[in-house]
């Protein structure tokens, strides 16, 4: 009954409650210029409201209708301020949209009263990184009620966020700014499921028991509208136990969307989406980039990586784990490894099997599998796992490694009995990998490092042409996949050139080889000659790889054998796809092998369908190319042209040179020889016998479904061509 007295306001003869009382509009800012009565000084804010983002700036969003303050005019370094006409404090509250930099009282909005500045605000970001969103922020004014104001929206400050961004203030008699809201779950089954909206306000959301706190992330959490998405959070942890889900939310919004559930959100649609690639990994939801811990047990591939779990753009870095038997078909598992906390994420590393049990953690009979990872709150760090990667222990010393860098890679140095880290080390202002060894995997000594690299290392050695006979060297890489080749002595690297040779090209990042891999067989792919039996097989991530409207983001590249060549321009790395589930397209389909297209005067540009009714398919092509001026594919309306005179291949806008020899024999005829690998969202070409490997982003023409044969200028022979359709790797499909 008192609320109700309370919530009852005298107006005139009749009488309503605060609840029903309309807003007051303070300011829009829907016009060309700022309304009558606003000022302005400096340069930041302009003549009147910005139409949303300007040159330079992140993507603005969260405003209401088609104009803001923006004072990024200029970039950051512009200042001003910007301030309102006096108007009446009518309503117990004022709200407004508020985003840029938090920087208080330089890049800020203050209410005046008399003079005097009481209350301010300012926006939320106050490092790299950070959104330009707008979100609501409310101030209780009901003390004030009756007095004169004046608002002032400030930028004072210059360099990183200096900026401020306002929307809609507005008069009310409810809280518009978001407030804590919490509900406790029984948790009697292994999955939460959390719908998402991605574009929708990033909210802060807390997993506790009792008053820990267990689990905290960003999420895009789908508030009073429909989700396009629902992800997951694994709960078996904390089964019998009841857990509290926290999360700051707009005034009247509830968490009563979230639901426990025994199975994954939509299982019997999983891995049938439009665009899930057949043969490429990619997360069951949400976002992944670098591959981390690849590694195999003796039993099965590991695959970790980069993941964000709980929405498809980067953020939340968890490492997301699969397995593999044959690196076809792969099996997601949980989380691999969580954030100890919030803001200190799990950044890239390795893997390695413990063979030799140096650490103690498990025992010779059954080694321990151990990760190196960094914390971006501690250093280089150590976990450990006695049950094949399914559950891992942090080693209570960590972190083994502190410097100014990241992204641990472990191997082992037969030669000298010892464990070796390569890590990206940023060391007198300059990038470098630093190499640091040990005897158990606990403690390190530094040993040496060399400058050029940037994130992301890979160290591995490779017999020359297969043979040990011939010699054995060392590769070194880093995250854009240019490398080195020379010796290492398991405490230095030492090149043998300065100048970095290039295998792969485009949507190519962060690429790892795998750690205790058996020797391949022979059948390490479609149309291989003399197929290698090298002992690395590689992954990377296939940065820039989109998939528009789906649940997950981001895909992994084919696995690849690779093999060291010996070339007249030294030892060269080769990249061959390692392993692809295919059916041949029959004989009949294509009946052009030893065919001469061009000849006697006829079209000297040509088209020649191959197959049709295709999803994802693999293309293996010999072709002499004689006098022909270019020649290539389109692979369902991604074009790929070789042109034979500037000698490079290229496909949507990626490019690289071709040399038209093979590492088998550099006297060979001016001979084509292609793979290419097509999915639903990327296209892989490998040339000249793979010295030449490109990832290109693409997403199939949803009307072309062929594959045909281009030409222009001249004449081709067709030495040897077939065409697979390639089987999905997942288990739905």
């Amino acid at each position: 009954m008192m609320r109700s007295l309370l919530a009852i306001l005298w107006i005139g003869s009749g009488f309503t409650t605060a609840a029903d009382r309309p807003d007051l509009i303070v300011a829009d800012f829907e016009g060309e210029r700022y309304a009558a009565g606003w000022k302005t000084t400096g340069t930041a804010f302009g003549n009147g409201p910005a139409k949303g983002t300007l040159s330079g700036q992140m993507a603005v969003t969260g405003f209401l209708g088609k104009g803001l303050v923006n004072s990024f005019r200029g970039g950051d370094d512009s200042t001003g301020t910007l301030t309102s006409p006096q108007f009446k404090l009518e309503r117990k509250y004022l709200s407004f949209l508020i985003g840029g930099g938090q920087h208080p009282g330089k890049t800020c909005i203050n209410l005046i009263v008399n003079g005097k500045t009481v209350r301010t605000a300012t926006g939320p970001n106050d490092r790299p990184g950070g959104s330009e969103r707008l979100d609501w922020h409310t101030w209780d004014v009901g003390e004030l009620a009756g007095q004169k104001a004046t608002l002032q929206i400030v930028d004072e400050q210059k360099g990183g966020w200096g900026h401020i961004n306002v929307d809609h203030i507005v008069q009310s008699d409810r809280k518009k700014q978001a407030a804590l809201v919490v509900r406790e779950f029984a948790v009697n089954q292994s999955y939460l499921h959390l719908p998402v909206r991605t574009g929708a306000p990033m909210r802060r959301m807390k997993f506790r028991i009792g008053k820990d706190v267990v689990r905290e992330f960003d999420i895009e959490l789908a508030v009073d509208v429909k989700p396009d998405a629902w992800t997951f959070a694994e709960v078996d942890a904390f089964r019998g136990k009841n857990l509290l889900v926290e999360c700051t939310l707009p005034a009247d919004a509830t968490l009563d969307a979230i639901k426990l559930a025994p199975d994954l959100p939509n299982a019997k649609s999983l891995y049938r989406e439009k665009y899930r690639p057949l043969v490429h990994f990619t997360s069951r939801f949400g976002w992944l980039n670098d591959p981390n811990g690849l590694v195999f047990d003796g039993k099965e591939y590991h695959l970790f990586y980069q993941h964000n779990p709980f929405g498809v753009n980067w953020g939340n870095m968890h490492w997301g784990h699969a397995v593999s038997p044959d690196l076809m078909h792969w099996e997601e598992l949980g989380i691999g490894l969580y954030p100890k906390k919030y803001g200190d994420w799990a950044f890239s590393g390795s893997a390695i099997v413990d063979t030799g049990n140096t650490s103690g953690w498990g025992t010779k009979e059954k080694p321990p599998l151990v990760l190196a990872y960094t914390s971006t709150a501690r250093g280089e760090c150590i976990a450990y796992s006695n049950d094949s990667g399914r559950t891992w222990t942090e080693y209570d010393q960590n972190p083994v490694v502190k410097h100014a860098g990241r992204d641990p890679k472990l191997l082992w140095y037969e030669p000298g009995k010892h464990w070796v880290m390569a890590v990206y080390d940023e060391f007198q202002a300059k990038r470098w990998i630093a190499f640091y060894t040990s005897q158990d995997l606990k403690k390190w000594s530094f040993a040496s490092r060399i400058e050029g690299f940037f994130e992301c290392p890979d160290l591995y050695s490779l017999p020359l042409d297969d043979n040990p006979a011939h010699g054995t060297k060392w590769v070194l890489s880093a995250a854009d996949g240019k490398y080195l080749v020379g010796d290492f002595d398991g405490k230095a690297f030492q090149p043998d050139s300065k100048e970095k040779k290039q295998l792969w090209y485009g949507n190519f990042y962060a690429a790892q080889t795998f750690e205790n891999a058996p020797m391949p067989g022979p059948n390490i792919g479609s149309g291989a000659i003399n197929p290698p039996r090298p002992p690395r097989i590689q992954i990377g991530w296939a940065s820039g790889t989109t998939f528009p409207g789906m649940p997950f983001n981001q895909q992994m590249t084919t696995p690849v054998a690779l093999r060291l060549n010996n070339t007249s321009g030294g030892p060269r790395l080769s990249a061959w796809p390692y392993a692809l589930n295919s059916d041949k397209i029959s004989a009949a389909e294509i009946k052009i092998p030893g065919t001469r297209f061009g000849k006697d005067n006829k079209p000297r540009k040509g088209v020649y369908r191959l197959a049709d009714k295709l999803d994802a398919f693999s293309v293996f092509a010999e072709i002499d190319v004689l006098d022909a001026e270019t020649v290539g594919f389109d692979l369902r309306g991604a074009k790929l042209i070789v042109d034979v005179k500037k000698k490079t291949i290229t496909c949507k806008g990626v490019s690289a040179p071709m040399l038209f020899t093979s590492p088998f024999n550099e006297h060979l005829p001016k001979r084509l020889v292609l793979n290419v690998v097509v999915d639903r969202g990327s296209v892989e070409v490998f040339a000249d016998h793979g010295l030449v490997a490109m990832s290109v982003a693409a997403l199939p023409e949803a009307s072309n479904s062929a594959v045909e044969l281009l030409w222009t200028g001249g004449e081709i022979t067709v030495v040897q061509l077939k065409v697979e359709r390639l089987k999905s790797a997942w288990p739905n499909h």
